[in-house]
C-alpha cells in the first residue's frame, strides 16, 4: 500500500512523510524540489506538483491512497488522474473556515478541493485544522524587538502544531474508521493573542510587552505588507469574532492520537532559539 504524499516540501506535507514512514508504510513523496525538502532516503521522490498535472500520472502509478495538500485551481484535474490511477483513498487538508462566503477566506479555495474530492467518488476523509501556532512565528522580529503590536489582544483562539496535523494525517492514512469523516482539529488549549506573547516571555526569561492596535492600524499595516484587502478584512474579522465568541478545543488530537495535542508553551519552548 503505497501512499503518495503531494507537497512534501510543504510546512504540513514534509512532517506528514516523517509520521507514515514512521508506521513503515511505503511513502510516495511529491516535490518540486526534493533538495530544499531533504526527505528521508526511505521515501521514494517523485519530482513535480499538483500546479503541474501533467507530473501526476508517474506519481499515481500503483499509489493506493493520497495525502492531498490543498489546491483548489488543479484539484479537479487531479481527481480525473487519480481516479484513472485506480486511486481509492485520498486524505484532503482542508480547514476550519469552509461554509465561510467572504471574499477573502481561505474557506473558498478549502470549499473547492472537498467537493472535487467528494463528487469524485473517492473514499475521502478531510482534516480542518484552524489556526497554526506557527503562525506567531511573524513576531519573531517584535519580540526579539521586546514589543508585539497586534490588534485584538483578547482575541482568544485555539491554535495547533503543525506537527499534530501531521501525526492525524498520517493516522488518518493507515487506520480504519475514517472514510467519509470531516475532522475539526485544533491546539488543546485556547489561549488570547496577549497571553501567546506572554507565554513567549515566560520561555525567554523575560518580559515582552503587548501593544494593543486599533483595528484601522492592523488594517493599514498589513495592507502595507502586501496582503489582498478582501483577506486582510476577513483575518480582522475571524479576530474579532473569537473575541466576542472564545474558540473552544474541539478535542480531536487527543481522540485519534491518544495523547494531547501539543500546548503553546510546548511548542515555543522548541523554537526559543528562532524568538531569542
Amino acid at each position: 500500500m503505497t501512499i503518495l504524499v503531494t507537497g512534501a516540501t510543504g510546512s504540513v506535507g514534509r512532517l506528514v512523510v516523517d509520521e507514515l514512514l514512521a508506521t513503515g508504510v511505503p511513502v510516495r513523496a511529491l516535490t518540486v524540489d526534493p533538495g530544499r525538502a531533504k526527505l528521508p532516503p526511505e521515501a521514494e521522490v517523485v519530482v513535480g506538483s499538483l500546479a503541474k498535472p501533467s507530473t501526476l500520472p508517474v506519481a499515481l502509478k500503483g499509489v493506493s491512497a493520497v495525502y492531498l495538500a490543498p489546491m483548489a485551481r488543479t484539484v479537479r484535474r487531479f481527481c480525473e488522474l487519480a481516479a484513472d490511477a485506480g486511486v481509492e483513498r485520498v486524505v484532503a487538508l482542508s480547514g476550519s473556515s469552509v461554509g465561510d462566503g467572504h471574499e477573502g477566506s481561505s474557506g473558498n479555495e478549502y470549499g473547492a478541493v472537498e467537493a472535487a474530492v467528494r463528487e469524485a467518488g473517492f473514499a475521502w476523509t478531510f482534516l480542518r485544522p484552524g489556526a497554526f501556532m506557527n503562525n506567531t512565528l511573524d513576531w519573531a522580529d517584535m519580540v526579539r524587538a521586546g514589543e508585539v503590536r497586534m490588534a485584538f489582544g483578547d482575541a482568544t483562539q485555539t491554535p495547533i502544531d503543525l506537527a499534530d496535523i501531521a501525526a492525524v494525517a498520517a493516522r488518518v492514512c493507515t487506520s480504519d474508521g475514517h472514510v467519509g469523516a470531516t475532522h475539526v482539529l485544533s491546539g488543546p488549549e485556547a489561549i488570547s493573542l496577549r497571553e501567546q506573547v506572554s507565554t513567549l516571555g515566560s520561555v525567554l526569561g523575560r518580559e515582552i510587552r503587548f501593544h494593543e492596535l486599533t483595528r484601522d492600524e492592523q488594517r493599514a499595516q498589513w495592507i502595507g505588507y502586501g496582503v489582498p484587502e478582501a483577506a486582510v478584512d476577513w483575518l480582522l474579522d475571524g479576530f474579532e469574532e473569537t473575541l466576542r465568541h472564545p474558540q473552544v478545543p474541539t478535542g480531536v488530537v487527543q481522540d485519534l492520537l491518544g495523547r494531547p495535542g501539543t500546548t503553546y508553551a510546548q511548542w515555543a519552548a522548541a523554537r526559543r532559539d528562532v524568538f531569542a
